[in-house]
């Protein structure tokens, strides 16, 4: 009893949630912020002082010596500025402040964060503003703030403020459709998201041999090990002592931030592993996730692990992915993508099902788009992570339920709801509406949909941004047909089957990797944006500004500002490759081969044939060298950014994967003794 009393002591102490308000604040203040949080409004500056005097008090009290503005840059990780709570008194003495002013408002440096030309580098003064519906909390003795960040010109520089907004045009919509099919009670929506952390755990000490590791976060090239996940027996195996050791440590430090890892386990890959949380309302999963892959890489480090969240380490087995579990519930917790019993039957699933579907459909690259950058170009399409073509996948029941309403005929259920194990058994287990599409970036899965096209290192906070706003939008179309119509009954069921009849050619329920597929969407007319350079474009597409701006998620300006970021951030990335590639050749492999070369006898002709072809594997990798040598020469040269994207995307890459191919020829040759990098058997097997 007195253990269970100490972890529910231990849940979210260091979090400055409702119940540490309740010790710390007075009771009038929580009760304005409550309704404050609920309705979205300002709090009057009584009620902040007299929480950021409460929320000092109570940091204090935990150790806190400093505190910071935790905000989300636009290069897609966290930045906090430490300021000391002490400051002198004038007297020989001190005092402990934090105001008001504090707690609300910070100055960060705008023209030191990625800004796509937002500001310039004389133009510095930046504004980081408290967001009262995330809760304050402590991390390494510093009381961390989530806040929104803008610059002083007022536009929008980081990712929670656009996800904030597009929670509010969801609640908007949501509620005015709901009242068109006569929910009175519904106040508010809540969006919920779980998202699914995939990462790969290896050692420090080989980590720290491999420059690509360290400066990119991946291996550039590698022979493939002599087992990789062909027996199927890592996933959801036995989990390592030293495993268990790292999540047994994450769960300790993300139980005091009131975060709670509701599965962990052993992924496909070797030395993959995978942590999901509870589900929990967008905002607060978002700075969630974000603080979950910062403890993880701390932990790792201090168990001489690290730990990676590319999504391809290595190439030749499964990349990592961060699947976006999302639902729509409202403030009563009744959840809007629930079927029920009898789905065909259920007008409020079917009308919210459609307007996802025609959303999804119509705004496929907007979603597309979310995901792309450099990472995730080598994972998609292989090894379980879905292709580049969007597509949603329902399953078998609810294609029937919405074939038949396409026909205007009743549904007949065809199916039975329970399995039958074993002859004797004496339990059925129910059975769900729909199976699990590994293929799919766009799954239903009982009550929410799966988004599994994001990478493991990104935000959460664009993807869900835009599931969001796609929602709001063809709620809003729906809702404005709505209200114009006398027999409401009657419009929503033409509604439902106009939404489902148009927009079905994006359903599909069968396997993404097969090439008919590739085939039979380019017939439907789906896009297949095969990485980011064709994808990218797409975000400044007149429809996808034209439904970001009208819904009050971003200015024009703003979104031309987004993109210049992300094709700078996938240049500069991939050049990095490159040169990392090109020293670790010149400073590594050339150097090997020549050892090896030099230290073979040549006595027999076995030896003499090893000779003759690393010999040869040489001089094709100086040709190669020399050839991506050029095109970065070329990358340098260029003018618009367009250009260098083109440079980048079509050039280098091609160049890179030229160079690892010999590379990992020759590795399966040279003697072990001369390699002078740790390889994939190492790197993956060790631990």
């Amino acid at each position: 009893m007195s253990e269970r009393m100490n972890e529910n002591e231990r849940f979210g102490s260091l979090l400055f949630n409702e119940s540490a308000m309740k010790k710390y604040i007075s009771g009038e203040s929580l009760d304005v912020w409550r309704e404050c949080v609920r309705t979205r409004t300002v709090l009057p500056e009584k009620i902040a002082a007299d929480i950021a005097d409460g929320m000092k008090r109570w940091a204090l009290e935990k150790g806190a010596t400093h505190y910071t503005h935790w905000f989300q840059p636009l290069h897609g990780e966290t930045a906090e500025k430490h300021e000391g709570f002490l400051i002198p008194d004038g007297k020989d003495g001190y005092r402990m402040e934090f105001s008001r002013k504090e707690l609300v408002r910070g100055e960060p440096d705008a023209s030191s964060f990625p800004s796509g030309g937002l500001r310039s580098t004389f133009e510095a003064r930046g504004y980081s503003a408290w967001d009262p519906t995330s809760y304050a909390f402590i991390k390494d003795k510093v009381l961390c703030i989530p806040t929104v960040f803008c610059a002083y010109s007022g536009e929008v520089l980081d990712k929670k403020t656009p996800l904030l907004r597009s929670c509010d045009a969801l609640n908007t919509q949501a509620v005015r459709i709901l009242r068109l099919i006569g929910d009175d009670k519904t106040e508010s929506i809540r969006v919920n998201v779980g998202p699914e952390q995939e990462y790969f755990l290896i050692p420090k000490k080989l980590f720290q041999k491999r420059m690509d590791l360290r400066l990119c976060g991946r291996t550039l090239f590698g022979a493939d090990a002599p087992k990789k996940q062909e027996l199927e027996d890592h996933y959801y195996g036995a989990i390592k002592p030293e495993i268990t050791q790292f999540m047994q440590e994450i769960n300790e430090e993300l139980w005091k931030l009131g975060i709670c890892a509701k599965t962990e386990h052993n992924e496909v890959a070797p030395a993959q592993y995978e942590m999901a949380p509870f589900f929990t309302d967008a905002n607060t999963a978002n700075d969630q996730n974000q603080l979950t892959m910062e403890i993880m890489k701390r932990v790792a480090d201090r168990l001489d692990l690290v730990c990676l969240f590319h999504e391809k380490p290595f190439a030749g087995v499964n990349g990592s992915g961060k699947h976006v579990n999302w639902s729509v519930s409202t403030d009563r917790g009744e959840n809007l993508f629930s079927p029920g019993e009898t789905p065909a039957d259920n007008t409020r699933f079917l009308l919210f099902l459609a307007a996802f579907v025609k959303g999804v459909d119509e705004y496929s690259e907007l979603l597309r788009c979310a995901c792309a950058y450099a990472g995730n170009d080598s994972r998609l399409g292989g090894q379980e992570a879905p292709p580049a073509i969007i597509s949603v996948f329902v399953g078998t029941e609810l294609e029937g339920v919405i074939d038949s309403i396409i026909r205007g005929e009743t549904y007949v259920n065809q199916g039975d709801h329970y399995l039958t194990v074993g002859k004797d058994i004496l339990l059925q287990l129910s059975k769900d509406n729909t199976d699990r599409n590994r293929t799919s970036p766009v799954a239903f899965t009982g009550n929410k949909f799966e988004f599994r096209m994001p990478g493991s290192s990104q935000s959460i906070a664009a993807p869900v941004t835009y599931l969001n706003v796609i929602m709001a939008q063809e709620l809003k179309e729906a809702a404005d047909i709505l209200e114009k119509s006398e027999d409401k009954p009657g419009a929503v069921r033409e509604l439902i089957r106009k939404m489902l009849s148009e927009h079905r050619r994006i359903l599909f329920n069968g396997n993404g990797y097969d090439q008919a597929w590739i085939e039979e969407a380019e017939r439907r007319g789906l896009k297949n944006l095969r990485n980011t350079a064709e994808a990218l474009p797409e975000n400044v597409s007149e429809k996808n500004i034209r439904i970001l701006t009208e819904n009050g998620i971003y200015t024009r300006k703003e979104m031309e500002s987004r993109n210049e970021v992300r094709i700078e951030n996938y240049c500069g990335i991939t050049v990095i490759e490159a040169r990392t590639l090109l020293e670790m050749i010149r400073q590594g492999i050339f150097g090997a081969v020549s050892d090896y070369l030099t230290a073979m006898p040549g006595r027999f002709h076995f030896e003499k044939q090893l000779a003759e072809k690393a010999g040869a594997l040489g001089n094709d990798l100086m040709h190669a060298t020399e050839a991506l040598e050029e095109a970065v020469g070329r990358f340098e040269k260029a003018g618009s950014a367009e250009e260098k994207l083109s440079v980048c995307s079509g050039i280098i890459v091609p160049r890179m994967a030229a160079c690892r191919q010999v590379i990992d020829q020759l590795e399966k040759i040279v003697d072990q003794r001369f390699w002078p990098y740790p390889t994939y058997t190492e790197l993956m097997f060790t631990i």
